[in-house]
């Protein structure tokens, strides 16, 4: 028995109020943590992030997350409810429809259910649609980071099941036809009634299509698609991030006897930079500091994805001050803002002295005092008064 799904505020790490960004924040700490690219040959790591994607792709949607607060993970599961399209799907039974004739034998209107329900009753040609549309497909992308920063073009090839050419996806024999269902009369649907409560139940024999086949197509065996594989052509805009979905309407696989097909959705997952980290519109680089540059203070190179900049370092520069070039980050998917650069310095310590350049230091060290090392000369201080106190308390 599979074990059941967690939560997916747990999965997250986040409370059910928590806001959009905080949700956005959290995926994006554990995707990094948990990435396959830092995790090699770890199944553990891979799984975690396969549940963590799960997660965020329900929660970032806010459609799907109010559904999901509402109904939990039965909303997403096959047959479940809580779709944007209606309530039905326990056991074959459509509850919509059992409540509204409920309520419609007591004098009720129908129009809270309207609202509830998202629409009006869904009548046999609904259900004929519903039942032959192609499943939506999902596919991981991994890009690089220059793709997520610029913008790029992309062929994906995908295996799916798409229209038998033979009989153009009726699921007939090319030279015969469709026959409507005798047992639902093709409405793809059976209607029970007890008492005043009406159920309706999918047609078993047509499996809710409305209508059978007496000549199936001996390509597709009926069905009215065949495996195959699909070339894409994906554009993936400038400003996307690991977690980014972009959506192909009909892309997806191609429905049963002639419905349409459904629609794919590509997960991006953006590969880590060697130099540059992105923070939502932000770049932060660390930036090695020649040592002289730091004490002295100068000027230097600093790469951006935009090209090379100056920046002024200011004498006596530590390992970990921060620089910001404003404007240096990137534009973000909605075009807003651009973000700006953190710049943080890391001093670099001069390596393969030669006899010269170590003369000239011992020089140096030996003209250096207190006062050229602040912090050093504050660290002792502090460290004395403390070894004085714990004199004073062994006494």
């Amino acid at each position: 028995m599979a074990a059941p799904k967690r939560d997916y505020y747990e999965v997250l790490g986040v409370p059910r109020e928590a806001a959009d960004d905080d949700i956005k924040k959290a995926y994006r700490k554990l995707a990094l943590q948990y990435h396959p690219d830092r995790n090699p040959g770890n199944v553990e790591a891979e799984e975690k992030f396969k549940e963590i994607s799960e997660a965020y792709e329900i929660l970032s949607d806010p459609q799907k997350r109010q559904t999901y607060n509402q109904f939990g993970h039965r909303a997403f599961a096959p047959g479940g409810g809580g779709g944007a399209g209606g309530f039905g799907g326990f056991g074959g039974i459509d509850l919509e429809e059992a409540l509204r004739t409920f309520m419609g034998a007591f004098g009720g209107g129908g129009s809270i259910f309207d609202d509830f329900f998202g629409g009006g009753g869904r009548g046999g040609r609904d259900s004929r649609e519903s039942a032959n549309r192609g499943a939506d497909l999902r596919f991981d992308l991994e890009i690089d980071f220059e793709e997520s920063v610029f913008g790029s073009q992309r062929d994906l090839t995908l295996p799916v099941m798409d229209e038998c050419s033979a009989c153009k996806g009726s699921g007939a024999e090319p030279g015969s036809k469709k026959e409507s269902c005798r047992r639902c009369g093709g409405r793809g649907i059976l209607v029970t009634a007890t008492g005043f409560l009406q159920m309706r139940h999918t047609c078993p024999n047509c499996n809710g299509t409305g209508e059978t086949i007496s000549n199936p197509c001996r390509t597709c065996r009926g069905e009215g698609r065949v495996k195959g594989r699909r070339t894409i052509s994906l554009k993936i805009p400038a400003g996307v991030e690991t977690g980014s979905r972009l959506r192909l309407a009909g892309k997806g696989e191609g429905g049963t006897r002639g419905g349409a097909p459904g629609d794919l959705y590509v997960v991006l997952h953006v590969r880590a930079h060697e130099i540059f980290q992105r923070h939502d519109e932000d770049i932060v680089i660390d930036m090695p500091l020649p040592f002289h540059i730091a004490t002295l203070g100068g000027e230097i190179e600093v790469p951006t994805i935009h090209g090379y900049t100056r920046l002024k370092i200011p004498a006596g520069t530590e390992t970990g001050t921060v620089f910001r070039l404003r404007g240096k980050g990137l534009t973000g998917i909605q075009g807003l803002r651009d973000g700006d650069q953190h710049v943080r310095a890391i001093v670099e310590i001069p390596t393969h002295l030669d006899g010269k350049l170590r003369d000239l230091l011992k020089s140096v060290a030996d003209i250096c005092g207190p006062r050229q090392y602040p912090a050093g000369t504050k660290l002792r201080e502090k460290a004395e008064e403390f070894y004085a106190h714990k004199k004073a308390m062994e006494k």
